[in-house]
């Protein structure tokens, strides 16, 4: 009989282990968002192992998730913001002590009313990660193994709370009134999850300072007119890129925009800047960081003439893997699939025409000092840095142009 009762009911047994498995996957979460503020690039761990993988600043779900606007709050007045996780460290502890005094207290020696108030409150974890996977699957595409991990936890002390609740309600009435005793929990667990988050926020620090540090356009103007201009829905604040339609992060940071609403607020001028030495002279032509995107390149100068130079460039960038394995093959490779939608921009692609405008585009580069990597992004001749190109874009905007934002 004695060995009965010490033995842990399995509502406070998944309590405790759900607790403990989101405060690992929350804290993993947290530290690979809280890194990124000494602005740097930092690898993004992908593990149901907290801390066993490490992407060192490769491109994996993680690292999506974690660089979209979906993984914190207040960007616009904290340099990255609030990470969500964050909110999930003080959640899941706030239950792993729940947990425990169930598992000590057996679940019956807790009154009825506090255990139908965590019956209540233990679904909300779950509630908040089914509405982050919707997102998730929705918007980004892929759901993240850290995330994953959260969910799972999640489910397990909704499981333990679902468990508590059934028993709760075959009860008579007990303990203090359910209001109050919901009342107090409801408070303790917002106490609990606000806490980190308040702690995270006052620790940040400012960087307003270095904001528009990184330089300006030496020339604004190409003597030749060479440079791409891409029609948006509300124009408001002239923009230049310079850009590889094939370079991974390129692709990121336009679908950033895109996401963000930023992109069609802007006025946007494009200036080509394919990392490929069979057309730009500043890149090893054996070594190309990104073979074909030459001919990507002029595809979509092609494009201004039919208007659809914003077309070929977003579908360079949703098609990149294809294009990129071409690119290893051959030219004519990528011509190719070009060829397959835009079979007019595929036909000029070769005109010298073309390659003169992109070797235009290459000399006002030179002319401006640019450095050999993309993207590169100025605001009305201000360049903003790379370091606030992710999670800081927000925050950086609303320095230098605010009514970007929508």
């Amino acid at each position: 009989m004695s060995n009965e009762r010490s033995r842990p009911a399995p509502a406070a047994l998944l309590a405790v282990v759900g607790s403990l498995l989101g405060l690992a996957f929350g804290a993993v979460s947290t530290t690979d968002f809280a890194a990124h503020l000494d602005r740097k690039v930092h690898g993004v761990t992908c593990s149901f192992v907290p801390g066993l993988i490490s992407s060192e600043g490769g491109a994996n779900a993680c690292a999506t998730a974690l660089y979209s606007p979906y993984s914190s709050l207040f960007r616009r007045s904290i340099w990255g913001g609030v990470p969500i996780a964050v909110f999930a460290l003080g959640a899941f502890a706030f239950f792993l002590g729940m947990g425990v005094w169930l598992w000590r207290a057996n679940v019956s020696g807790i009154p009825r009313s506090v255990r139908v108030a965590y019956g209540a409150l233990g679904l909300t974890p779950a509630l908040v990660s089914i509405m982050m996977f919707t997102i998730s699957m929705s918007k980004l595409g892929a759901v993240c193994k850290v995330c994953s991990g959260i969910y799972i936890a999640s489910i397990l002390v909704a499981v333990s709370a679902a468990l508590v609740l059934k028993g709760a309600l075959e009860e008579a009435s007990s303990g203090p009134p359910l209001v109050l005793a919901g009342g107090v929990l409801a408070v303790i667990l917002g106490t609990a999850s606000a806490a980190p988050a308040l702690v995270y926020a006052a620790s940040v620090p400012d960087f307003g300072p270095f904001v528009g540090g990184c330089g300006k356009l030496e020339k604004t103007e190409e003597k030749h007119n060479a440079l791409i201009k891409l029609p948006t829905s509300q124009p408001t604040k002239k923009a230049l890129m310079f850009v590889d339609p094939l370079c991974p992060t390129c692709k990121a940071f336009h679908e950033q925009l895109t996401s963000e609403g930023i992109f069609d607020r802007l006025e946007p001028t494009v200036s080509l800047f394919p990392l490929d030495g069979s057309c730009n002279w500043m890149i090893d032509a054996e070594r190309p960081v990104h073979p074909g995107a030459c001919v990507v390149a002029r595809a979509v100068i092609c494009g201004e003439a039919s208007q659809e130079s914003r077309q070929v460039l977003e579908w360079a960038y949703e098609h990149q893997p294809e294009l990129t394995a071409a690119g290893k093959v051959s030219p004519a490779a990528v011509k190719q699939i070009i060829a397959a939608r835009f079979p007019k921009e595929a036909a000029c692609v070769d005109d010298p025409k073309t390659d003169r405008r992109l070797t235009q585009m290459l000399q006002f580069a030179v002319e401006n000092h640019i450095r050999v990597s993309t993207p590169q992004f100025y605001l009305d001749g201000q360049r903003l840095c790379d370091e606030d190109s992710d999670l800081g874009l927000s925050y950086a905007l609303r320095r230098l142009a605010p009514e970007v934002l929508p």
